[in-house]
């Protein structure tokens, strides 16, 4: 039995809820093969177009919120 007739017969096993796993899994792999992929994502990355993130505003937030708890201003 070969790997491709292998993979196949236990995907066939899998219950219902696991095919979406096996399938997202297929994607990525197929994706990180991808090498037009990774070049064009490397050069969107390279030029900075991804706006990274300050935490300094959410973890302010995030005291703020849990203060508010404490007090019963508001409810989870």
């Amino acid at each position: 039995m070969s790997v491709h007739e292998e993979t196949i017969a236990k995907i066939r096993q899998l219950p219902e809820p696991l095919l979406q796993q096996a399938n997202n899994f297929i994607d990525f792999l197929l994706m990180k093969n991808n090498t037009n992929l990774q070049s064009s994502w490397t050069e969107f990355t390279d030029e900075g177009e991804i706006v990274e993130s300050d935490f300094s505003d959410y973890l302010r937030n995030l005291e703020d919120y849990e203060e508010r708890l404490n007090k019963g201003e508001i409810q989870w």
